[in-house]
């Protein structure tokens, strides 16, 4: 396993970071224990949830993964210290009426009520990394490419945001916070206003980041570069689309198929001929898809952590072994060649 400094900190992340929103809808308790065990032993010190897990995301099982995760962490208490467990709170974008009564925005309220709850479920004392799981503010996410001002409106400000998020770091409940689902603008300003007000500093971004999705290489690449912001690339996968599981001939078989609805990013025009197009080039070098797709974000110098999700031991072994991997020259000439044809049609 290889490790990189995440953002401004002293936390030394693993290039593979364990994504768990499986965990509780695809994912027993057990096989959630399973791949936990799976992946420490085979290096992984970095482990992502939120509180809005499972998805897709309902009333009935919000909160599972937590809970399943600090079942976990009880068990193997003695290795609490050397793990980075990261988690989320949410923001007002998605209309969650079963949590908190449907009055999410990131505000004192519920940031205290989030991490409390989240503490609980994971039966720890302290999260090393605490997430903005998407802005306060209006910002296009999920599929969305533009920005539209009738949509603009009131939010609370990044200072209060900023200043409750400093209680809690020197009340020793979270050590780092991150922003996920972020712009370039989000970005630059919760690091300015951290530094000109003595606040925290923001040292990750979560954002979606794979073959079919690169848009973080424009703006938020130099944004991020200069606030020494990390990028935790999630569905690097692409909700199993770069697998090619869902092309022809494939098994169709996955979240996408699963929960109608979901995954709205991936139905979008090119991203058929763009996955297929991927899919061959690995072929032609003898590899798996997955290999292909993983390689490639783990070898972006802007990306801190590479967010893979498995829902058995097989999917998980594979995804880590893309570490083995080194994309040639010649690979990355034909894999820029396709982004060329197809720039970003899941962004």
């Amino acid at each position: 396993m290889q490790y990189k400094q995440l953002g401004a900190s002293n936390l030394q992340v693993s290039t593979i970071c364990l994504g768990t929103m499986t965990f509780g809808e695809q994912n027993s308790e057990a096989e959630a224990h399973q791949q936990l065990d799976f992946a420490i032993a085979a290096g992984i010190n970095f482990i992502d949830t939120a509180e809005m897990y499972p998805v897709p995301p309902k009333a009935e099982t919000q909160g599972k993964t937590e809970d399943y995760i600090g079942t976990w962490l009880k068990k193997n208490s003695a290795l609490r210290d050397r793990l980075i467990i990261a988690t989320k709170v949410v923001g007002p974008s998605r209309g969650f009426k079963w949590l908190r009564d449907g009055n999410i925005a990131v505000d004192r309220r519920n940031i205290l009520a989030a991490i409390e709850a989240s503490l609980k479920r994971l039966q720890t004392d302290y999260i090393d990394l605490y997430q903005i799981h998407w802005p306060d503010r209006y910002v296009p996410m999920f599929g969305q490419s533009s920005f539209d001002l009738a949509q603009d409106r009131e939010t609370i400000s990044i200072q209060a945001q900023l200043e409750i998020f400093k209680e809690l770091i020197q009340a020793g409940k979270i050590r780092y916070l991150g922003l996920s689902n972020e712009t370039p603008w989000g970005v630059c300003e919760f690091s300015r206003i951290g530094k000109e007000l003595n606040l925290p500093q923001i040292i990750s971004i979560q954002n979606a980041y794979s073959l079919l999705n690169r848009n973080f290489e424009t703006g938020l690449a130099e944004a991020c570069h200069h606030t020494q912001v990390g990028l935790l690339a999630y569905s690097p996968l692409a909700f199993g689309v770069l697998t090619g599981k869902y092309l022809p001939g494939g098994s169709q078989k996955g979240r996408i198929t699963q929960f109608l609805g979901f995954g709205q990013r991936y139905g979008k025009p090119n991203v058929v001929s763009a996955a297929k197009a991927y899919v061959e080039l690995a072929a032609k070098y003898q590899i798996s898809p997955t290999t292909l797709a993983l390689s490639f974000v783990n070898s972006r110098w802007f990306v801190a952590s590479n967010i893979i999700g498995a829902t058995n031991l097989d999917q998980l072994r594979e995804n880590i072994e893309s570490l083995n991997f080194q994309l040639t020259p010649e690979i990355l000439e034909e894999i820029n060649a396709i982004h060329a044809l197809f720039p970003n049609p899941a962004p």
